[in-house]
């Protein structure tokens, strides 16, 4: 834009030639800055050979008294097998079905679903991540202890209240109460109480004091202190005034106080017992002398006549009583507190069976306005004249399709119920056949018990506020709808008509009683939305008169579309009469229910026979994410008659009123009867040979909506098929009839078949199949409509024409829809019977796998991973492998975009298991899997196969683990040394791998970002398991080749890479035996106090304690990057120190000692950026002088200035004010917000923070002469240049607190040693370091922090995050041999 300069635009950016072209020239100064300097590559460092070392060592590791922190644990891991948990009492695998299976799919489903969980168990795997999941977690102070700050005293109480009243803590009671003159001369009187304001104060040491002021300014010095640590109790005592109390003290005085009313006394009194019994201990043992400034002249004067040695014995109780009390380091670091779940890996749980929305749904009653008595003699309650049958069901509108099996419902009275004789009931039902054998049962449960039910439990995967709940009434076949229906239809006088209903309907169940026909349906909605809130407020609809042209699911579907249109809905005739179905919630515990196939889920009580709950099926939508993994055996075939078409046949007389009856046979044969399979109705058997549908009155044309449930058997063949007998139904009851036309109720009108299997699969379509007039022995080798037959004579009607439309829906876990699935596992099973094998055609085969449709891929997910590791191995040709391979990758990027990718973890941990080991296993996973991996990582094969097996490798890698850990317990090699545990040629595929994976992520990384990204850390964890399992040496050196990788000067994202990698390894459990914390030197036997203390980064620190070392070399190269590279290393430096810190292991002093020396380099690392630490500003945040106009705000400088250090000594303000206040002298507060003009005139490098730190160069130099002269920067590093510029707040606070920690837990001796050693310059680094510290961790002030959080809100400033909003730029130094270099980098 062609605006003028504005008076705050930098003046860099004025003094370009054109606007808008900063950044691009910052960032080309940038690049030939890069480019000028000559980067040197850092030494390698070649890793100590780690079994070999604890072999040569073994004497003086066993000799160590800290020895298990140099030595892995016994039986580091294990292999366990978890009992497979089902939700039913009894195993949903039939008992026989494993031995009638025979096809290989079958078989393994079966297997999957029987068998147990098997699992890798690393004992100590709770340590093996961030320091916030370890087993005890890293707990926030309840309350910390106040404490109270001279600095603090000058500070206004309403400031206080204003600005932090939330920070005030500690006061536990505060109020006016009377004081007692205690003037031993005088008596106490009324007149000697006065009134003195009192504050119960906690101090930091747990004491408490009660102080007390003349008026409310509590900010003031108080009057006088009652110190309660010498308080022996609180009494009432009311001689003297009302409501007073008095304190007894431990040298026999007392303060007497009174308050305004009774209440209030006895609110103080059990205040002050309440701490005097909580602390009355440690008051006796934390008496502190000189402690007092009472004006009551309470206080005892100092003595200089103790002895040295009771001077000696209070210092160590109070040093002892610090300790105690006192909280680890880290405990209230900010970061330490912080949640943070980036690392943390996601919980794997087992597969389970789940439920969508669960809805439980209560069929009460269902009444016409037509009641009478059905009894004879009339005797007996008023109910409906004829028996009427429910059939509820969901329907999904926005869809289209029905997505729940039927629930069948008889809510008939029993008296009711009898007008239909038994013997037609169970006709009706398929149960002819049955007699009466006594009582049955099936999977425990009383037959009995489950013939009515009433409480079905519905689920939905996808709730939405278009789903019906819909209604289905039928009853006894008599005659037209529309008839049947027009007596429920008037209001008028019922009393006459329903004796004449009641008249007809007896005739027509003692006639007619099996048969069927439809008659009314009503319909509500189910959820208020999406979300699955219940929709309980609604009602059932109106019932509305069934349509005979409108009975199928799609016309039900329109008419549910118009259910929310009022002028719709109020077109159609409406029948008199009321369903009371209620819905709700499924209780998470809940009792007596049985599955869709009638297996009692546990905590079923098999005495209970009336409140049983029965699960109704879904039909889960056929796509992946809504889609899950098979855990049960469920092979369910759900057939759907839907329309006849006989208005041109010629074959048969009549055929009006037409009823389908439905059978399963197994085969064709003349004598073939049908299987007991079909799930029958309520009243009748629970399976049934045969069902018939509702029947159509006088339709030539009829169209059904009956659902007929059949359980399949577990081995289906050829000759499984439906059959269909179509009966014309005679409803003429006429009694002038003759006796046999009346007794002749139907007539078979023709037969119809459908084959199960086609293809080896089950046919799951709509079928048009032709009728046949008679059924000849094996008419399943007839032709469909087929005029010269080649089998049995067949006479087909109407000429063979496709006059039956019938539907099926498989819903299976053992069977699949899926063709090129089942060509494979058909396929394998030929190939495992067959002698030679051909490579090309399972080749074909595998590919043709990447076609399978994604809810198939997910539904039979674990059996299908199973068979593809299973032909990994039973192989021997590589292209099978590779092809093997490719198809698991698919698998996987297919559930990772589904956002599945949970259901391959519980795959890996708990299914996974490689083929038994005998003693003719030559093939592994591990190993063909490696080799796989590494033939598809070549540059020559498919970039997207590549690329998705980098993005999903810890899928791989997972898999590899587990094999290995699998294959070194069931070999016993696990016993073996570790070089001896894996081949030679398995350690060079691993090579290959780490190898072949190395320039996708470093060099390729931005072809796919998020695939290298996921590659580096699943290959960290990789890397560190295999600490566990393998050569720990050669798993060192895979570290070392990968790190080597990655150069200094490395755009930001790869350093990124490298501490994520270095992260993840170095939080290994065992991280501290890895390196080693133990002396290397000549000799057998060394003591640790003998160590010769290694305080640098040298070539022999770095081999003999590998990981530390790494890791400290690395930090300490990124210390010269970049400030968001500097993060990142001290981030991961920080967060492992915090994990030893509270790492319940090494918890005993002696052993943070131990770990402390891994950490000595620090010192010197620190020390060569001590120049950089060196600052004084204690600011939460930079601060840009820009945004101020180039003027300095006087509350910004006073607030956060403080006086700046002499480059040659110790700054004099700090001996008066820190030191003094160590000896007792002075108060170190009186200095706490110096003038700004002193620290000006003191030395220019007194700014803030973002100031340019340029005079800090020639300091440095002066001071320690030129920085290349120590050892550890040239070598170390490799590096020519060395960053001046100031380390951010957050950094130098990081690091500091890491140097506290070791300087806390180093040993005395270590750090005398430390001392001896070092040179002057280096111990005057030190005590900079220790200053530093002094400052940056020093107590400011209430009146500091407020005034932060003033200027933070002023400024846009985020004081937790110390970046500012606007943005801001690093000015970086760099001392080179050529001079000094500004260097304004983004």
């Amino acid at each position: 834009m062609g605006t003028p300069a504005h008076p705050e635009t930098r003046k860099f950016t004025r003094c370009l030639s054109k606007p808008g072209t900063a950044a691009e020239l910052r960032q080309s100064v940038s690049e030939v800055v890069r480019t000028s300097v000559l980067v040197v590559k850092p030494k390698v460092i070649e890793p100590l050979d780690y079994e070999n070392v604890l072999v040569q060592r073994k004497t003086q590791i066993l000799s160590d008294v800290l020895r298990d922190m140099l030595q892995f644990p016994l039986e580091d891991f294990e292999i366990s097998t978890l009992r497979r948990q089902g939700r039913t009492l009894y195993p949903t695998v039939p008992e026989n079905a494993e031995r009638e299976a025979q096809s290989l799919f079958v078989q393994e489903c079966i297997k999957t679903y029987k068998s147990d969980w098997h699992v890798v168990n690393y004992k100590y795997e709770d340590y093996s991540g961030d320091f916030r999941q370890l087993p005890n977690k890293v707990s926030r102070p309840d309350k910390l202890p106040v404490h109270v700050f001279e600095v603090d005293e000058d500070v206004d109480k309403d400031e206080d209240t204003a600005s932090l009243g939330s920070q005030k803590g500690g006061i536990s009671k505060h109020g006016w109460l009377y004081k007692g003159n205690m003037n031993s001369a005088i008596s106490v009187t009324m007149r000697s109480f006065k009134r003195r304001y009192f504050h119960l104060t906690q101090l930091g040491d747990g004491s408490s004091n009660l102080n007390f002021y003349k008026d409310e300014k509590i900010s003031k010095e108080p009057k006088g202190t009652i110190f309660l640590d010498s308080c022996m109790g609180v009494i009432q005592n009311n001689k003297v005034r009302r409501f007073a109390f008095e304190l007894k003290m431990q040298d026999k005085s007392t303060y007497l106080l009174a308050a305004d009313s009774e209440a209030e006394m006895e609110d103080w009194i059990n205040t002050l017992n309440k701490i005097l019994h909580t602390s009355f201990e440690i008051a006796m043992q934390e008496k502190r002398n000189g402690d007092a400034h009472d004006d009551d002249d309470l206080g005892k004067s100092d003595s200089s006549s103790g002895s040295l040695d009771s001077f000696q014995s209070a210092r160590d109780v109070e040093s002892r009583m610090r300790n105690e009390t006192r909280l680890k380091l880290f405990t209230l670091d900010p970061d330490t507190q912080k949640l943070d779940f980036s690392g943390i890996e996601p919980d794997v749980k087992q597969f389970e069976e789940k439920f969508g929305k669960r809805v439980l749904v209560n069929c009460n009653d269902l009444s016409f306005n037509l009641q009478s008595c059905v009894a004879e003699n009339e005797e007996g309650p008023t109910t409906n004249v004829e028996p009427f049958y429910v059939t509820l069901s969901l329907f999904d509108i926005q869809n289209g399709r029905k997505i729940s099996s039927d629930f069948h419902v008889d809510l008939n009275h029993p008296s009711v119920r009898g007008m239909v004789p038994s013997n037609t009931s169970q006709y009706i039902n398929g149960g002819a056949d049955a007699r009466n054998e006594g009582q049955r049962f099936i999977h425990g449960v009383s037959e009995a018990a489950l013939q009515y039910p009433r409480q079905g439990v519905f689920s939905v995967t996808c709730p939405h506020p278009d789903i019906f709940l819909v209604a289905r009434i039928d009853k006894v076949l008599q005659g037209g709808i529309n008839h049947c229906a027009e007596p429920y239809m008037k209001s008028s006088d019922s009393t006459k008509m329903a004796q004449k209903v009641l008249k007809n309907a007896k005739l027509a169940c003692s006639r007619l009683g099996q048969y069927r026909m439809p008659f009314a349906w009503a319909a509500r909605p189910l959820f208020k939305d999406a979300s699955g809130t219940l929709d309980k407020s609604a009602r059932f609809s109106a019932l509305y008169r069934q349509d005979s042209n409108k009975l199928s699911n799609d016309d039900m579907l329109k008419l549910l579309a118009d259910f929310r249109k009022p002028e719709k809905m109020a077109k159609l005739p409406v029948i008199l009469g009321n369903l009371d179905v209620t819905i709700d919630s499924v209780a998470p515990d809940l009792t007596n229910c049985v599955t869709s196939s009638y297996i009692p889920v546990k905590q079923f009580d098999v005495s209970e026979k009336r409140n049983i709950f029965f699960e109704v099926e879904e039909f889960v939508p056929c796509i992946a994410k809504c889609s899950q993994p098979f855990t049960i055996y469920n092979n369910h075939l759900y057939v759907y008659p839907k329309h006849l078409k006989y208005d041109s046949q010629k074959s048969f007389a009549k055929a009006r009123n037409i009823a389908v009856c439905v059978e399963f046979r197994d085969s064709d044969d003349e004598e073939a009867v049908p299987l007991k399979c079909i799930y029958g109705r309520p009243g009748g058997p629970l399976f049934t040979k045969n069902a018939f549908t509702s029947v159509l009155h006088h339709q030539h044309n009829p169209e059904f909506y009956d659902e007929f449930k059949i359980e399949l058997p577990t081995q289906l063949h050829e000759k499984h098929h439906l059959l269909f007998t179509f009966y014309h139904v005679s409803c003429d009851s006429n009694s002038k009839a003759s006796t046999k036309k009346r007794d002749l109720v139907e007539m078979q009108v023709g037969y119809a078949w459908l084959p199960l299997l086609k293809d080896g699969r089950v046919i799951m379509n709509e079928s048009q199949v032709s009728v046949a007039a008679n059924l000849p022995a094996g008419y399943l080798s007839c032709p469909e409509g087929a005029s010269k037959n080649l089998g049995p004579e067949v006479k087909w009607v109407d000429g063979g024409k496709p006059l039956f439309r019938v539907s099926t829906h498989l819903v299976s876990t053992v069977y699949t829809q899926d063709q090129h699935l089942h060509n494979f596992f058909q396929h394998c099973q030929s190939v495992a019977s067959a002698a030679q094998v051909s490579g090309g055609e399972l080749v074909k085969y595998l590919k043709s796998l990447h076609a399978m449709e994604g809810h198939v891929m997910i539904k039979f997910l674990p059996t299908i991973l199973n068979q593809l590791f299973r032909v990994l191995t039973s192989n021997t040709q590589e292209d099978v492998t590779v092809n093997v391979t490719r198809v698991m990758i698919h698998i996987v990027a297919q559930c990772h975009e589904e956002g599945l990718e949970h259901y391959l973890r519980s795959y890996v941990k708990y299914v996974f298991r490689t083929e038994r080991f005998t003693s003719s296993t030559t093939r592994t996973v591990h190993e063909e899997l490696a080799k796989a991996m590494t033939a598809i990582l070549k540059p020559s094969t498919d970039f997207l196969t590549c690329n998705k097996l980098l993005k999903y490798s810890w899928y791989f890698f997972e898999a590899l683990i587990k094999s290995m850990a699998q294959f070194l317990i069931e070999s016993c090699k696990v016993r073996l040394s570790r070089n001896q545990r894996f081949s030679a040629p398995f350690h060079h595929t691993v090579e290959t791998l780490v190898n072949m994976m190395m320039p996708h992520i470093t060099q390729k990384y931005k072809d796919n970002l998020d695939a290298a990204r996921n590659a580096n850390h699943s290959l960290a964890v990789f890397v560190k398991r295999c600490f566990n399992l393998m050569d720990r040496g050669f798993v060192f050196k895979q570290i070392n080749n990968y790190i080597n990788c990655f150069m200094p000067g490395d755009p930001k994202t790869l350093f990124e890479f490298k501490f994520e990698f270095l992260r993840v390894v170095c939080n290994h459990e065992h991280y501290v035996p890895l390196n080693l914390p133990m002396p290397f030197g000549k000799g057998r036997i060394l003591r640790f106090q003998d160590l010769q203390m290694e305080y640098s980064l040298t070539e022999d620190f770095c081999r003999n304690h590998f990981l530390v070392g790494l890791l400290l070399r690395e930090v300490s190269a990124a210390l010269q990057e970049f400030r968001e590279i500097r993060q990142t290393a001290i981030q991961v430096l920080k967060n492992l120190m915090v994990k030893h810190t509270f790492d319940d292991r090494y918890t005993s002093k002696s052993q943070q000692a131990r770990l402390s020396t891994l950490y000595f380099p620090l010192f010197g690392l620190l020390q060569e950026n001590v120049n950089r630490l060196n600052v004084k500003e204690v600011s939460p945040f930079p601060i840009n002088h820009s945004n101020n106009n180039g003027k300095e705000d006087p509350l910004l400088s006073n607030a956060l200035m403080t006086p700046p250090r002499s480059s040659t000594f110790l700054d004099t303000s700090l001996h008066k004010d820190v030191f003094g206040a160590i000896s007792g002298t002075t108060s170190p507060h009186g200095v706490s917000t110096p003038n700004i003009s002193s620290a000006r005139h003191t030395d220019s490098r007194g700014s803030l923070i973002s100031t340019d730190s340029l005079n800090s160069l020639p300091e440095r130099i002066n001071d320690k002469g030129s920085s290349l002269d120590k050892n550890q920067p040239a070598s170390a590093l490799g590096s020519s240049l060395l960053r001046c510029d100031k380390l951010d707040q957050a950094e130098i606070k990081s690091l500091l607190m890491v140097f506290l920690h070791v300087l806390k837990s180093m040993s005395e001796d270590a750090l005398f040693t430390y001392w001896n050693k070092s040179s002057s310059a280096e111990l005057m680094d030190f005590f900079t370091l220790i200053e530093v510290c002094l400052h940056q961790f020093r107590y400011m002030g209430k009146r500091y922090i407020a005034s932060v959080r003033k200027i933070s809100s002023l400024l846009g400033i985020s004081v937790e995050h110390g970046k500012n909003v606007s943005g801001s730029q690093d000015v970086c130094f760099l001392l080179c041999p050529f001079g000094f270099k500004k260097i304004i980098i983004i």
